[in-house]
């Protein structure tokens, strides 16, 4: 088994800056691929970034493009979320998740999920 756990959200102004952490114990050793995704109120949950593990190879969707920047410190195994240029519509419970074979953007391909932390920008 895998446990994640989020931290580092918060309320803040748009066009402000927040960064994300999503810690990994167990078996972090099994997992390939690192994610984040985002659930606004009402919407479905959508897919941010994801990271592999060992190359570190990036991926993002084009909403956030050019403003979030994820890494990862595998000493740690920790996941981050770097998110500037923040806007009221970014505003959501980010999750991070991890996948043990699929480079993927969707949330069926995803084996673990931490519990969410909540991002509100304010206008």
């Amino acid at each position: 088994q895998l446990q994640l756990v989020e931290s580092g959200g918060g309320l803040v102004q748009a066009g402000g800056p927040l960064r994300l952490s999503c810690a990994a114990s167990g078996r972090s050793y099994s997992i390939n691929f690192m994610g984040w995704f985002r659930q606004a109120p009402g919407k479905v949950r959508e897919f941010v970034a994801r990271i592999a593990r060992s190359s570190g190879s990036t991926y993002y969707a084009d909403s956030v493009k050019g403003r979030f920047s994820i890494s990862r410190d595998n000493a740690k195994n920790t996941v981050y979320l770097q998110m500037n240029s923040l806007k009221p519509e970014d505003t959501a419970v980010y999750y991070c998740a991890a996948s043990r074979f699929l480079p993927s953007v969707t949330t069926t391909s995803y084996d673990y999920w931490g519990q969410g932390t909540q991002v509100t920008v304010s206008s």
